[in-house]
């Protein structure tokens, strides 16, 4: 029961009594990704329909969660949360979750095809340190804090349907291996202007749209609020 809520390390760590498990991670990568105008289709849908929708279609992320070994944190609601680097460090966790998030994209597009559905997915991907732990008792629940955590959860929330947006740090290390668009300086609510990116494709490799799309710098321009 503890393996199909926990990570499995934190688990071994639970079953010898230890207590409180919070770890400093230095360098981690999350990811958020959440349903664009959920409210609204879910009202003209029933309670079934609804569920049934979410459960396949985060079925499908699991299963590239367990293809790229990272970490399924929460689900709440439409929104869907999963980190690389934690509980255990890997050198490798920028690049895995972008490449999940863009196989995450690929397989709602496909889903959207096979279904005849309309779902847009908005995602969002940072990385910096972060603090890991165990909350609750009676209901374990894994779950990570930090600014870090915080502005990827913006990143998804001040970005765009079908984009994945991504901060500066996140550019900075991949840049030369996967395709990026400039999408300038956002005002993030809590941090101010931040100067985001727009994950493409992989360099070597037809972009989601069909075509191979190069990072062109986009002219220095102010603010652009986003609500």
């Amino acid at each position: 029961m503890l393996l199909n809520v926990l990570p499995a390390p934190i688990a071994a760590r639970l079953k010898r009594g230890e207590e409180p498990i919070a770890d400093q991670h230095d360098d981690i990568t999350v990811l958020f990704a959440d349903l664009a105008g959920f409210t609204v289709r879910s009202a003209h849908e029933t309670p079934a329909e609804t569920v049934a929708v979410l459960n396949e279609v985060f079925s499908v992320f699991d299963g590239l969660v367990r293809r790229y070994g990272l970490e399924k944190i929460r689900t709440i609601g439409d929104s869907y949360m999963v980190a690389a680097g934690v509980p255990l460090a890997r050198p490798d966790h920028v690049h895995a979750i972008c490449a999940m998030a863009l196989d995450l994209r690929r397989e709602v597009a496909r889903l959207n095809a096979d279904h005849d559905w309309d779902l847009s997915f908005r995602i969002g991907i940072n990385s910096g340190p972060a603090v890991a732990g165990i909350v609750g008792r009676e209901k374990y629940h894994y779950d990570l804090w930090g600014d870090t955590i915080n502005i990827a959860s913006r990143m998804e929330s001040h970005g765009l349907p079908d984009q994945i947006q991504v901060t500066e740090p996140v550019y900075e290390r991949l840049k030369g291996d996967f395709l990026f668009e400039r999408r300038g300086l956002i005002e993030v609510k809590g941090k101010g202007p931040m100067l985001t990116y727009l994950l493409v494709g992989r360099v070597g490799e037809q972009s989601d749209s069909g075509s191979l799309r190069a990072l062109t710098p986009a002219p220095s321009i102010g603010p652009q609020r986003v609500h």
